[in-house]
């Protein structure tokens, strides 16, 4: 693919995360051209009640829950930094491909992953309708959506919910914010709803030409719902349909 056949060809890309997602991501927007600029806008902290976390881990590795319901990598994080034994008894669900990896990467087993919609939604649409009782944990961040504590509840569950960390904005430096303001940023990914509102706090209002777009179709609700406009919708939550999408995008524009 020669220089004139790239599709991003001098796009500047606002990329939302850091780490290994965050160079991964850079490297494919490379690969078609692009400029990608890593800028996280979230980060994470501890759980605002490590007691209460410590309780709800332990009372998991003396297999009092049948299910552990985990929504993110994130999460994973923190069962290893805990030194968490997961029962083998104590079914996992993982609320898609990126979880689920990240779980069988620090050694826990899987049972249950959504196959076509890597949502909380997609979750509690395809769960194993055999599976109607029992108790549930549910470690996530303190800003989650209720979506499957209620969505399990309704099914007959006994769930509990723990704040496994925090999630808390980062401020990006006044290069980005002002390449962004002039329009010298072409796109922006979003990655969650945390993300969409760190943008619209700190990044908002962006140029008419500045292309938003977002990993599914409940990003971009949250990103619809913090004001943004959404011009690019992944089919599915992983950052090669988001790259995709994008690239797609650009080509019929």
């Amino acid at each position: 693919m020669t220089h004139s056949e790239k599709p991003l060809a001098g796009w500047r890309v606002l990329v939302p995360r850091g780490g290994k997602w965050g160079d991964a991501v850079a490297a494919t927007l490379r690969g078609y051209g692009a400029v990608p600029v890593i800028a996280p806008l979230i980060n994470f902290a501890s759980s605002a009640d490590p007691d209460a976390l410590r309780d709800s881990l332990a009372r998991l590795e003396a297999a009092e829950f049948d299910w552990l319901v985990i929504t993110s990598a994130t999460t994973v994080d923190v069962l290893v930094s805990h030194g968490t034994t997961i029962p083998r008894e104590t079914r996992v669900a993982a609320v898609g491909e990126t979880t689920s990896a990240a779980l069988q990467l620090a050694g826990y087993h899987v049972d249950f992953v959504p196959e076509k919609d890597n949502s909380a939604r997609g979750l509690l649409k395809e769960w194993p309708l055999a599976s109607v009782k029992g108790s549930v944990l549910i470690p996530h961040s303190d800003i989650a959506e209720p979506t499957i504590v209620a969505g399990l509840a309704a099914r007959g569950f006994e769930v509990e919910y723990v704040a496994a960390y925090r999630t808390v904005g980062v401020p990006v430096s006044d290069q980005v914010a002002a390449d962004v303001a002039s329009g010298r940023t072409n796109a922006l990914l979003v990655t969650s709803g945390s993300v969409a509102r760190q943008i619209a706090a700190q990044l908002a209002p962006l140029p008419d030409a500045t292309v938003v777009a977002c990993i599914g179709p409940r990003t971009a609700f949250d990103a619809r719902d913090a004001g943004l406009t959404v011009h690019v919708i992944a089919e599915t939550r992983s950052s090669e349909a988001l790259v995709e999408a994008l690239v797609e995008h650009a080509r019929q524009h």
